[in-house]
């Protein structure tokens, strides 16, 4: 059984793939090989985007094999440049990216596509399309991206994560949630606290700006750090290319003894991420949906502060999505001010029930199965 994957544009990409792409090994070996075609009898998973270190390493880890083709990407904002750009990617990338795509899929001769969506996945879809490849979609976020837009007219099923996902026909619509990786859920404290040094003397609070970071979020951080640091404790992921210059100015601004209450990181891989949620007792994160549906699935009350003018304003929407019903405080960037942040933290702490009502209305929220929902529909329409 072959399934191709595909996508490409961020991470919010890759990872719910990889759950799926767990799901699917840890649920097909207890399909009978009697029940099954000789065609069908092995797995293979194989992956189409464009170009990207970041997505090849952590897929081919999973043992997902990775082509990649060019893809071309719409830009919102004006200018010539831009405009330039958009022009070469929509008529000499992505056609290019089709004919690479219909290629390799036509060898291939995959039995089902599942796609991720982003502007990475418009040629292998429309190439599996008109090979007559079963296709399905996945939509993260409320707000859809113009590429699931388009391409939902193409698949048979489009699996949502949010019970009130804009545009999509209601009768192709499967609510699911978003994918995340088990392993992330399987953290424990004690090894948490020794690989972050952890005093333990205070509440944790962990600041998460995904993997290029988030300079606001930083900067709002840096302004009030000492004054963070009297009643908290905070692991605080910068991002890779602001790592340098936060430690730097933490190295200024902090004495000897505040240090040790604080744990500066560039990104988290799966290995440390699981055990930097299970250790805190609070989450500072984008809006991301990936973000968003790990946080509720450890039961972890949040302040999310959306990525202003990401596309379709898709992260706001998240977050006053999840916080309808008390999971979290979202805080558009606009009014992210250092000691209003700071003031609300300090509320919440001061006001146990509080964090316990957001720890209750999170778990409510959660879909923790997602990922082996997804699988075992997938597998089900194969084995059929």
């Amino acid at each position: 059984m072959k399934i191709l994957f595909a996508g490409g544009g961020s991470g919010g990409h890759i990872f719910p793939i990889i759950a799926v792409a767990r799901e699917i090994r840890r649920i097909y070996p207890s399909i009978k090989d009697g029940d099954l075609p000789a065609s069908k009898k092995s797995l293979e998973f194989f992956y189409i985007g464009p170009k990207d270190d970041f997505e090849r390493i952590f897929l081919s880890q999973e043992g997902i094999k990775v082509k990649e083709i060019f893809a071309g990407k719409i830009r919102r904002y004006l200018g010539l440049k831009s405009i330039t750009q958009t022009l070469i990617d929509l008529f000499i990338k992505t056609p290019v990216g089709f004919f690479q795509s219909f290629f390799y899929i036509f060898f291939l001769s995959p039995d089902l596509v599942f796609s991720k969506g982003g502007f990475g996945s418009v040629p292998s879809v429309l190439a599996a399309w008109i090979l007559q490849i079963p296709i399905f979609l996945h939509e993260s976020d409320i707000a859809p991206g113009l590429a699931n837009r388009f391409l939902s007219g193409f698949a048979l099923e489009i699996f949502t994560s949010f019970s009130a996902t804009e545009y999509f026909s209601v009768k192709k619509m499967i609510l699911a949630g978003n994918p995340i990786r088990n392993e992330i859920l399987e953290g424990t404290k004690d090894i948490a606290k020794f690989l972050f040094q952890i005093t333990g003397e205070k509440p944790v609070v962990l600041i998460l700006g995904g993997s290029q970071g988030a300079k606001r979020i930083n900067n709002v951080v840096l302004e009030i750090l000492p004054d963070l640091l009297a009643d908290l404790e905070v692991i605080h992921q910068a991002g890779v290319n602001n790592f340098e210059q936060v430690q730097k100015e933490v190295n200024v601004m902090l004495e000897k003894n505040q240090k040790k209450y604080y744990h500066l990181f560039p990104f988290f891989k799966e290995d440390k991420l699981k055990y930097a949620y299970k250790i805190s007792d609070f989450v500072v994160s984008r809006a991301g949906s990936g973000s968003i549906f790990e946080i509720a699935a450890l039961g972890k009350p949040s302040i999310l502060i959306p990525l202003p003018g990401s596309a379709q304003n898709h992260q706001v929407k998240n977050a006053y999505s999840y916080a309808r019903n008390g999971s979290c405080l979202a805080i558009e960037e606009a009014n992210l001010t250092p000691h209003f942040f700071l003031e609300r933290l300090n509320y919440f702490f001061a006001h146990p029930r509080e964090l316990e009502k957001m720890r209750e209305a999170a778990l409510e929220f959660a879909k923790p199965m997602a990922a082996k929902v997804i699988a075992g529909y997938i597998v089900s329409y194969l084995t059929k």
